[in-house]
Order: C-alpha cells, then structure tokens, then sequence
C-alpha cells in the first residue's frame, strides 16, 4: 500500500493520555497540533497557570495556547495563548474561558477546529514548523475580536500597522540565558480598527515593566478574520521572515494539508495490518515519537540554519534542537529513531554537540538550556546507541570529547551537567550514600554511561580509552548486596546503608526503590544474573517481583508521589511501568533464557497500560510511546549503546518499516492472536535465528522477519539466547 494514499494522521487520538493530574498522571500529555519536531506547538488551554494547563474533563476555553512544554514538572516557556470573541470584552484568561464541546471539536495532529457556544465563533487552526493560520468566522453583525495573552513572565505586545501585532514573551521556567525572549509576528487580513494593552483584566497604557501586557485587537462587524502568526526565538524579524518563508501567500487548506501531508510521511514509515481499534493506539504513540526533541533552529537571510543558544545566549549557524529528558529517552526513544529516522536522528545528534560547543557542557535536562534533574549522563547512550547503529555522519570526535569530560571533570553542583559525587565515584567505584543524594541510582547511572563512553572509544579506535570505561562499567558490583538480594546504598567507609528496606522509595533511589532499581545493569546482564545467583533465581525473582503486593515506603519522599500511586493501581507487582526505570526489565527474562516470559509479560502489559485514551503513567517525550511501538513490532533495545535488538512478541500480522534508501524491513506473524502470542521462532530472511536476539545491522538492511506465533511457548532457537550482552565479548 502506498503511504500517500492512507491518512495515517487520523488514526491519530491526540487526546490519548491527557486525562492527568498532579496525583496520577495517564500519560500527562498535552493535545499537541504541531508539525513534526516543530519549533511551536498548539495546545488547547482550559487553566491559565501550572503544568496541568489542559483538562479533557473542562467545559471550558481559555484559549488555544502556543507551548513549548515538554513535561508538567519542567513547566512551559515562550507560551501564549490566541482566542477570538465577540460581544462584551473579557480580557483574563478567567473571566474570557467560554464554552466548548471538546466531543464535537476536530482534533488532529495537523488541525483543531471548535465552535465557542456562547458567541457561535467558528475557530480553526493549522501549524506550521515555527508559525500557525487562525481562521476565525463570527456571527453576523458582531464586532469581531482577537485576543493574544502571554501567559506569565515580562512580555509585551504592539499594533505595528494596520494588519501587524508583533510581541514578545520572556515566560519561562528556568534553562534560559540573559535577554531571552520568544517573539512573534501576527497579520491578519482585515484592518484593525482599535486595540486595547491589558494586563489580567485591566487595560494598561505607557510602559508596563516586567508585566504579561497582552492585547485585545478590534476589526468592526466582519464575518471572518484569518490570522498568520509566526514566531521567533533570534527576533521580531526573524520571526517575520519565519513567517514569510512558512506561511505568506498560502490559504488555509494548504497549510493544513502540508502539515497532513508531513505527519502522513513521518507515521507512514511504520504501517500496520490491524483492526481498527490497534490503528488507533499504534499510530497515536508513533506520533508522540516525532514530537520532541523540538527543532530550535531558523533560516536566515542566506537561507542557512542559525539559533539563538539558549546555552550562552548568541546568535550561532547550524542546528539546534531541545526540551528532552536523555534519563527517559534514551531507552527506547533514540533506538527507534535510529532504526526507522536515521537521517533525523543525525541532526538531532549534531544539535547536541552544537550545544556542547556554546555551553561547555552536554545539558543533562535541556527545556530549552541546562536544567538540573534526574541522574546520570545519558546523553552518554544517546550518542553510543546512534554510533553503534551507524548513525555517524555528525561530529562524533567533539561528542566524545564532551562524553569524557563530564566523566572525568566536576560539572554543576546542583546536577544542570556533569555527574555529582563524580570525585568519590572515581575514587571508590561507587557514590557513597553518606555523601550524595541519590547515590545507587548515580552510580548504576555512571556504570552503564562509562559502558557507552567505550563503545565510542573503540569505534574511534582509542582502544586504552575502550579498556578504561569498559573496566569502570562493571563497578556496578560494588552496589549488590548478596544479603538482602538487592542493589544498596554503601558509606564512604565501605559499610553498608541501615536500615535496609526492599520497599523503601527515594533517596538513595529515583523514583522507585530496591525493586525497581536494581536491575539498572542493561550492559551487562550476564553479570548481574551471575550476582543474584544464576538463571534460575534471577527468574524468580523476576517472578516475585511481577507477583507480589504492590507495597511500598513513602520513604525519603515524606508522601505518596504519583509513580506510587499509579504501581499500586496497577495490578502488576512491583512492576511500575508507569515510569521508565523498569522498562527494560521484561526482557530480562530473555537474558536468563526465558524469551516466552518475555514475550507473556510484554503481551500483558502492552495490553493493559496502553488504551485508545491512556497511558501508564509520565509519557516522557516519547519515551513511553516509543516502549510500545517497538513492543508491539517484536523488537526492544534491551541495551542502548549496543547494537542488538532483542525479540520479543509481535502484535500484528504484518508490519511494514520503511528503513530509507529504498529498503524496508517488513514483520510478519501470520498466526498471531489473543490466544498465540508466543513466539516459538523466528527466521530473518528465510534463515532461522539461533537465539532471542539479532543485530541491528540484520534489520536495518531489510528484509523480512518471520515469527511462528503459538499459544504456549517450546522449546525453540527463541528459548536458547546467546547473552549479548555480556561485557567479555567486547575486550
């Protein structure tokens, strides 16, 4: 089938996940309109202020918000939001809030249309990488009105002429230089007639310092007002050429239909044989997989690609790209981009090392600079996972060098870059829990980095190097306490943490404790099977661990976080796919020679934690979505950074991945149903696989993949894996 002739975008549910709040999250999404990694994205805003700004549950409009928020704890910057009206004026996003019905709206990737009850304004929009066309139809004989608010921070906004508001916003939440700002340029094609500065519900005049100064536009008793509005991160007029080069002289079907098109390209490398309901679900996480990381680059004058760096705050050539979390998305998100956006990932990649050049640092949280959250230095597997797949046309040399320096170097005290407590980590083989917050999961986190840093260095031929960090990846061992049977936290003095309690969250874990923790070793699985006593007690405990009560210990978090919560919610022992440490740890099972754990383990909770409408828990950049799209295909990254996929369980009949240059990997299970979801073999090009893995040159050559699909697992070449990924195959 041709993916021009199938709308692949609407299969798309972008409401999938939204329904969320600060105590449980089902995906903590947003119901994002945007081109895919475009610079803006278009959401709608039911709450003014927080994380949570839209609620699937609300009645009620405030207004369709541009955003660049990429998770609710890391919060929004450059946002504002646009809503029409008419009749009497309400300014504040309160008092303005108007009535909509979000089951008769049109929700796409690509489009948002809805009538505001109240007034009858017909409101439509479409995106554009860096811009968006408003279309607005207002009852007959009713003066029509555009309001355009900042939705925090110092901000300001303009009547240029007689179609042109141009403005700024400096809202923002941290990770931004000295005079950041996020511009915009809007023309609309009817004459403003008067306008009005506001900031809350007050009109203002003159000079407004360090307020969110918005603007309400007048156009008289037209019946339709069309808006083009692009923005800029450099200046106004950058955002003016943004908008020139994106948006001018274009109507509004065929802005929508370029942003159509473009999602039905980017999704159609993946196509499915699946009933209807499959479509949905698949297609809808392979879209929140092309959202982030979002572009930051724009074309200059010289049509060349330039940015502001929001690392030092000047204007550089070349790519840029930001909001990612590499503590999530390393794990899957990454791995399927190099299989199936090879020549994505490569600019993406070069964005990195760009702002390593202009910060000094690779950002360990980057929204949209150095922000300090969450352990480890992942951009470690990130650039390993892509040079071990071949995905090496960009400067890996400079990588390397930054890939070093926050290994060897004291970074940020507060954890913005570098790795904290790296002085005792070098010197003990650990971070001692005396020390440093968070110290098992830091040095797990630095255990499996160093492991990535060698595979750079052996593919650069720095073979000491490779010896080096090949030898610190297994300090790892130092963490296992053979006692209690699990990964814990050990003073400087080499004594052991106390009390100890296998159910205990936090500090000196991240987001979970003993059970969710100690299986971090994804390099070295062999060895950790060694230390917990062989294949047969590993699987138990992995049993145990998917059977037993859901308990925990609020432990070092003082309260219930939402990650507990949602564990205890789930049904699923201590398994708690609703954040991302344990989501390699189904296909351990794999590892100690039981694929068809696996394969029972991954068809549950494919099936359980992802529905047309939720997820199972933070849906972080696309790391989650990711997670089961390679799921549902048969194939997980059990390593980044090593150059192998692990089989798993396909969920459809067929599947097509188009690879580029003309080669296309297709996965077949023609027997595959509710009932048979063992796969028993599998055969790649007509050659019978010896084991539960396979290289991942095999599958980005193309070809064709074939499981035998049962309804209770045997003994077959799946049952009998070869360890890849054991560290001794690589000295």
């Amino acid at each position: 089938m041709s993916a021009s002739a199938v709308e692949f975008a609407d299969w798309v549910n972008i409401l999938q996940g939204t329904d969320s709040h600060y105590g449980f999250s089902k995906g903590n999404t947003l119901p994002l309109v945007a081109t895919p990694f475009g610079m803006n994205h278009w959401s709608l805003q039911t709450e003014r202020d927080g994380g949570w700004f839209f609620s699937p549950r609300a009645r009620k409009l405030q207004g369709v918000r541009c955003t660049h928020q990429p998770s609710p704890w890391m919060g929004d910057y450059g946002s504002f939001a646009i809503l029409p009206q008419c009749g009497k004026r309400f300014l504040a996003a309160g008092k303005r809030a108007t009535s909509y019905r979000l089951d008769k709206s049109t929700l796409r990737p690509y489009h948002f249309a809805t009538e505001l009850i109240q007034s009858g304004i017909q409101l439509e929009m479409a995106p554009t990488e860096r811009g968006a066309i408003f279309r607005f139809e207002y009852p007959e004989g009713k003066d029509a009105r555009v309001i355009i608010e900042p939705t925090k921070g110092e901000s300001e906004a303009v009547v240029r002429d007689a179609h042109t508001v141009t403005g700024f916003t400096r809202g923002n939440s941290g990770g931004v230089p000295d005079g950041f700002a996020h511009y915009f340029v809007a023309i609309f094609d009817q004459p403003i007639t008067a306008s009005t500065r506001f900031v809350g519900d007050e009109p203002v005049e003159g000079e407004a310092s360090g307020k969110a100064v918005g603007i309400s536009v007048e156009f008289g008793a037209v019946a339709w007002v069309t808006m083009r509005i692009a923005t800029s991160f450099i200046s106004v007029e950058q955002a003016e050429r943004n908008l020139q080069l994106e948006l001018a002289e274009k109507s509004f079907e065929e802005i929508r239909d370029e942003a159509k098109a473009a999602w039905n390209e980017t999704l159609g490398r993946i196509q499915i044989e699946a009933t209807d309901s499959q479509k949905t679900v698949f297609y809808s996480c392979l879209y929140r997989t092309q959202l982030f990381p979002r572009i930051w680059h724009e074309v200059g004058e010289d049509g060349a690609l330039r940015h502001r760096s929001p690392y030092d705050g000047l204007v550089h050539p070349g790519v840029l790209y930001t909001d990612n979390g590499f503590w999530d998305t390393y794990r899957t998100e990454y791995p399927l981009l190099a299989l199936v956006w090879p020549d994505r990932l490569k600019d993406i990649l070069q964005g990195w090392v760009n702002a390593y050049k202009e910060g000094g640092w690779f950002p360990q949280w980057a929204t949209p600079g150095y922000r300090a959250c969450m352990v480890g230095t992942h951009i470690d597997a990130v650039i390993a996972d892509a040079v071990v797949r071949g995905v090496t046309d960009f400067d890996v040399e400079t990588a390397y060098e930054g890939m070093v320096k926050h290994a060897t170097q004291v970074g940020d005290p507060s954890g913005a870059w570098g790795r904290i407590g790296i002085e005792d980590y070098l010197k003990l083989g650990y971070v001692p829990v005396n020390r440093h917050h968070e110290s098992v999961a830091r040095s797990l986190d630095y255990a499996y980095d160093d492991f990535c840093i060698s595979q750079v260095a052996a593919y650069l031929g720095r073979t000491e190097d490779a010896e080096k960090y090949r030898g610190q990846a297994q300090t790892y061992r130092n963490l296992y306490d053979p006692e209690v049977g699990f990964m814990r936290g050990k003073n400087a003095d080499g004594t052991w943490q106390t009390p100890f309690d296998e159910f205990w969250w936090g500090n000196p874990y991240v987001e979970g404790g003993p059970w969710q923790a100690s299986w971090a070793v994804q390099h070295d699985p062999a060895g950790l099977i060694e230390l917990m006593g062989g294949d047969e007690a590993f699987v138990a405990k992995l049993d145990q661990m998917m059977t037993m009560p859901p308990r925990f210990e609020n432990g070092a978090y003082g309260m219930e976080i939402h990650e507990m919560t949602e564990m205890a919610c789930a049904d699923f022992g201590q398994y708690a796919h609703s954040n991302q440490p344990v989501h390699h740890v189904l296909y351990l099972y794999a590892a100690a020679g039981q694929p068809w754990k696996t394969q029972q383990m991954v068809a549950r909770a494919r099936e359980q934690f992802y529905t047309e409408n939720d997820l199972a828990g933070d849906e972080d950049n696309g790391e989650m979505c990711a997670w089961f799209v390679l799921s549902a295909l048969g194939i997980f990254p059990l390593c980044p950074g090593h150059p192998s996929w692990v089989l798993g369980t396909p969920l459809y009949k067929r599947a097509v991945v188009s690879l580029g240059e003309g080669k296309a990997l297709t996965i077949e299970a023609p027997n595959v149903s509710s009932e048979a979801l063992f796969a028993t073999s599998a055969t790649l090009n007509g050659s019978l696989l010896d084991g539960a893995d396979v290289a991942h040159g095999s599958l980005a050559n193309g070809g064709n993949l074939t499981f035998e699909m049962a309804a209770s697992p045997n003994e077959s070449s799946l049952a009998a894996p070869r360890r890849p990924f054991s560290l001794s195959q690589y000295k």
